[in-house]
């Protein structure tokens, strides 16, 4: 029986690179996308390297839950029908806002980063339990380091400062990343983050050049910060996406749950704040408050 995948944001840069790798490891590849336009020639591209199994494209908009229910939905309804597992999970999908924006009333970052690959790896769980041994891949970030660590609410206190709130979103997927780990433990679903250190993508070489991302005390050494900024996301998307095909197919992590996949392609020590059960707790009560596994 051929192994399947599916790759969220896949369209472009770190998403298009790993549903490639996964193509070339014998996957049928499904990328997920919001554009019709993009996820045909990202089809064709992975097409065009001879795969065993041709790759497809899924519209959804995954900032919007209710695509990402009736993405879920699909999907469920057609590995049922099918027979056919769903082996892995790649949460790739991210986004980083110099501005607020809201998702139906809920902060944006928030929404892309942390409840949209939640709430789709949540409802998929029924069919992913069912086609053990299977992986869920969760895309991380360095930027967790800079987070508020306080989950009370959706939006921390103080102004908003894109990077931020993007590093904080980041932190309570990966909390979630590690709490799901714990709860799945022995049932043949193994959970992964991957780190992809970082590659010049869409999002990277928009918002990383505006300084209203930064807190104003990093305003102030913006030169030193935007330095940085590019020096870390000057590679290509091809080696940031290693850490996701490494953890989505490495043989060696069999039998293995709860660990961060580093930019190197090799397991790291987790970030310690997202190991905190207190901190997933918080997490989780937000999630099921603003991402309920059934739409109301």
């Amino acid at each position: 029986m051929k192994k399947t995948a599916v790759v969220t944001a896949g369209t472009a840069g770190i998403g298009l690179e790993t549903a490639l790798g996964l193509s070339a490891a014998g996957y049928a590849v499904t990328v997920v996308g919001r554009d019709p336009g993009r996820g045909a020639r990202a089809v064709e591209r992975v097409n065009a390297t001879g795969p065993a199994h041709p790759a497809r494209f899924l519209s959804a908009d995954l900032a919007s839950l209710d695509d990402v229910r009736a993405l879920a939905d699909r999907l469920a309804a057609e590995h049922a029908a099918s027979g056919e597992p769903l082996n892995v999970l790649v949460n790739n999908v991210g986004a980083m806002f110099a501005d607020r924006q809201d998702r139906a009333g809920v902060e944006a970052s928030f929404v892309v980063n942390h409840l949209s690959p939640y709430l789709l790896t949540e409802l998929l769980l029924p069919t992913l339990t069912a086609s053990v041994p299977s992986r869920v891949v969760n895309v991380t970030s360095g930027a967790v380091g800079v987070a508020k660590r306080v989950f009370d609410a959706v939006e921390p206190p103080g102004g908003y400062y894109g990077f931020h709130w993007y590093g904080r979103a980041k932190l309570a997927n990966l909390a979630y990343t590690f709490d799901l780990a714990r709860r799945l433990d022995g049932t043949g679903v193994a959970v992964f983050a991957a780190d992809p250190g970082g590659a010049a993508t869409d999002m990277t070489n928009g918002t990383l050049a505006d300084p209203k991302i930064v807190s104003p005390a990093l305003r102030l050494m913006w030169p030193l910060v935007r330095r940085k900024f590019e020096r870390s996301t000057s590679g290509p998307a091809s080696v940031a996406a290693r850490p996701s095909v490494v953890a989505a197919t490495d043989a060696s992590l069999s039998g293995r749950t709860g660990i961060v996949i580093g930019a190197r392609a090799t397991p790291v020590d987790p970030f310690r704040a997202a190991t905190d059960p207190r901190l997933a707790e918080a997490v989780r009560r937000l999630s099921e408050r603003y991402a309920p596994l059934a739409a109301v």
